[in-house]
Parts: structure tokens; C-alpha cells; sequence
């Protein structure tokens, strides 16, 4: 085989059109890859940066569910690549370009709409990702696996705990990691080879070649029984009448520890627990490793400051990130995530609070445990995350007792209590 890098005659389609319904109401105005994490980042900047860093320069995303948002942060902040090197990013809406009552019916048919375009980059392979998933990983080992197995179909997997196993889709491999079968959230899911108690379970994450994958798309499309999927479809198709190879994320994970890291951030809790995870001595999630950084959008706004030096009026942090453009006067921060230019006032307290982009806190509030949308504006003497009962009759409360703050939900509160 050629010494070449294959990432260079590779390209990444990000699926990217999800809304992420189970994160309620932060996903009422944005897709799910979309939504805020890390302090600065986006959750879609994960699966692109990891491409980015693999050698991977063309790519495409496909959008479909209230995109806008994403839209604009792939134009501010992805628009780095140049054509005259070979270098594309396309954004590539659900719009209807193959029939006008078409939108994208599945995971596979959003690539298949976009053939033409696929083929205009004159790649050799096709890593399909899935734009909503937080961890680090090298794709080119992945490919390499692929063209050594000679594999149809290269499936990237997790392992997990076999009891938890039923969350996912799960691969049954055998001892050359040749999927034997695929399992949709199975209630008594198959262990690993010599590992009873774990399980292998699909990232979302698939590699092809592409003129395999071109011909299977078209016969795909042809087929009135097909939801047109990759994972209910296409993959299963495969493990039974083709090569399907497992590619286990341990081979290939970025990171300093043994275990590899990912999440799927996709409730409250979780998104919540893996923002508040990063503000630990030693996160799991290394943002600081300069080796794979994510890239994204990045405002230009002034340095942190806390102001106030008094009993009971400190502007202070203590286990916590606080982004660029925030200013914590007179405010207790403890464990907590605060994203670009949050404000908080005089006397407030805020533990265990994720604060996305320019929500503010005024005077005397105490928030414990707290998601803050977007540009809130949380009012005075609020106190939330000590009743959950009273926080439940404003906010959505999450199973773990996280409360979602949105404006509208305090704009309802202030209107009831005429405030």
C-alpha cells in the first residue's frame, strides 16, 4: 500500500439535519449539532475538527431541521478551505434538488441527493459521521483499516457496558472484528470476544468506498421497502450479504488516557454533566491539547473580569471555565461553565450552572445546578435548583434535576406572577 496518507483522497459527509428532540427545549431554535458545548464550541465542530486533524479537506455537511443557526456558524467559522488547494466545506441544505416533494427521507438518501456533488470532489472514499457526538478521533487509522480489511463497509464502534449496551445499535463480531450481526437496541445485547460483559456499539460513524457506495445508494433508492437509512438499511444489508468490519474508537482515539472518550450528549443531563465534567482538575476531555485542537467560530471580545473585592460582593471562580467577554462582578462561581460574555451582577451565586453565549444574572439570584439558554436575562432574587417543585412549575426539570432556563419560559413566569 501506498505510504500517501488515504485522507487525502477521502472526504467527510456530515450528517447534520437532527433536532435532538430529548434536548427539549434548547433544540426549539436550533439542530442538535448545533447546540453549544465546551465554552466556545459547537457540538458539530467535534466530528469536523476531527476530520480537519486527520488530513480530511473536503467535506460536506448536510442540514435539514431549523439549520439557520448552524448554517451561520459553518459560514463564520469553516471558511478556511481554499478551492485552488483542493479544499471544499459545502453546506448542503435539504432543498429539494432531486424532487420538489422530496426532503431528505433518511441518513442514506441524504447522500444520495447529493451524488453529483460527492463525485464533483473525485474521492476515492467516503467516511459518513454522524455531527452530534463530543470525542476525539483519528480517521485516518480508521480508513486504513478499511483498505487493509478490504471491507465494504467500515463501521466505527464503542465500547460499552454490556448493560447499557440496549441504548444503542450493537455489533456481534467475531475474532477478526467481522461483523456477524447487527442488533437495533437489543434487550439482551451480544459481549465482545473474550469480553462477556462489554459490547460493541455503532458511533454512527461509517467508512466506504465510494464507488461501492455510489452503486448501493442508487439501488437503494430504488427500493419502495427502504426508509433509506444507513443504520436501518444499509448497514444491516451488508452485515448479511456483504463485508462489514468493526473499527473499535480504542484504535484510534485522541486523548491521554487508556479509556476513549465520547459522548452523546443528547439530554439535559447528559449535556450538562459533560459541560460541568471539563471544569475537573483533569477532565477526560483534553480542550487544552493543542496536538487536535476544535475548531470553531471565534468572536473577537475582550478577556475575562471580576470585579469586587468585598464580604458577600466577590467576583470570583473557583473549579470553573469562564470564556472570553464575561464579567463576573460581585458573583460566587463554582463548578461551573460559562460561555462568551455571560454577565453576572453583585451579591449572585452560580454552582454547577452551564451559561451559553450572553445570558445574564442579575443581582442577588441563586442558581444550582442550571442550563441558561442562550441571551437569558435571569432576574433578581430568583433562586432555582433548591425547590424542585417550584422550579418545576417555570422550568423543565430533567429526570437528574437539572433546571433548562429559556427566556420565554421566565417572559411566562414574569407574566403570571405580574412581575
Amino acid at each position: 500500500m501506498s505510504s500517501d496518507r488515504l485522507s487525502r483522497r477521502a472526504m467527510a459527509f456530515v450528517l447534520a439535519g437532527g433536532r435532538g428532540s430529548r434536548l427539549r427545549e434548547l433544540t426549539d431554535v436550533r439542530a442538535k449539532p448545533a447546540v453549544y458545548f465546551g465554552g466556545k464550541t459547537r457540538i458539530i465542530d467535534f466530528a469536523l475538527s476531527n476530520a480537519l486533524n486527520s488530513g480530511i479537506r473536503k467535506m460536506a455537511v448536510a442540514t435539514q431541521y431549523k439549520a439557520h443557526s448552524l448554517i451561520r456558524h459553518l459560514q463564520r467559522g469553516w471558511t478556511f478551505f481554499r478551492a485552488e488547494r483542493n479544499e471544499y466545506l459545502d453546506i448542503l441544505p435539504a432543498s429539494q434538488r432531486v424532487d420538489e416533494n422530496k426532503w431528505y427521507l433518511g441518513t442514506a438518501d441524504a447522500v444520495t441527493q447529493n451524488i453529483d456533488i460527492v463525485d464533483s470532489y473525485g474521492v476515492d472514499y467516503i467516511v459518513v459521521l454522524a455531527g452530534d457526538h463530543i470525542y476525539k478521533m483519528d480517521y485516518e487509522v480508521m480508513l486504513r483499516d478499511h483498505v487493509e480489511s478490504g471491507a465494504d463497509v467500515t463501521v466505527g464502534c464503542l465500547t460499552v457496558p454490556r448493560a447499557e449496551a440496549s441504548a444503542f445499535g450493537v455489533m456481534h463480531i467475531d475474532s477478526n472484528k467481522r461483523i456477524v450481526d447487527f442488533l437495533e437496541k437489543p434487550k439482551d445485547p451480544p459481549g465482545m470476544p473474550g469480553k462477556p460483559d462489554l459490547a460493541l456499539a455503532s458511533m454512527g460513524i461509517y467508512v466506504f468506498d465510494w464507488s461501492f457506495l455510489r452503486k448501493l445508494l442508487a439501488e437503494d433508492a430504488e427500493d419502495p421497502n427502504s426508509s433509506h437509512d444507513f443504520g436501518h438499511d444499509i448497514i444491516p444489508a451488508l452485515v448479511k450479504g456483504g463485508k462489514a468490519m468493526a473499527h473499535l474508537l480504542a484504535d484510534s482515539f485522541i486523548g491521554a488516557g487508556d479509556e476513549p472518550y465520547w459522548r452523546d450528549v443528547g439530554t439535559i443531563d447528559a449535556f450538562h454533566q459533560a459541560n460541568i465534567d471539563l471544569t475537573n482538575f483533569t477532565p477526560e476531555l483534553d480542550l487544552y491539547d493543542t496536538s487536535w485542537p476544535i475548531w470553531t467560530y471565534s468572536e473577537a471580545v475582550p478577556p475575562a473580569k471580576f470585579i469586587h473585592d468585598e464580604e458577600g460582593r466577590r467576583g470570583l471562580a473557583i473549579s470553573s471555565m469562564i470564556s472570553g467577554g464575561c464579567i463576573i462582578s460581585g458573583t460566587e462561581v463554582r463548578e461551573s461553565l460559562l460561555f462568551t460574555g455571560v454577565r453576572s451582577h453583585s451579591y449572585s451565586m452560580m454552582e454547577q450552572v452551564v451559561a451559553l453565549p450572553y445570558a445574564e444574572v442579575e443581582r442577588h439570584a441563586r442558581l444550582t445546578r442550571v442550563v441558561l439558554d442562550r441571551g437569558v436575562k435571569v432576574p433578581a432574587n430568583l433562586v432555582v435548583g433548591e425547590d424542585p417543585e417550584e422550579d418545576a412549575k417555570w422550568f423543565r426539570v430533567s429526570e437528574g434535576g437539572v433546571v433548562l432556563i429559556t427566556q420565554p419560559m421566565l417572559d411566562r413566569r414574569a407574566a403570571k406572577l405580574g412581575t
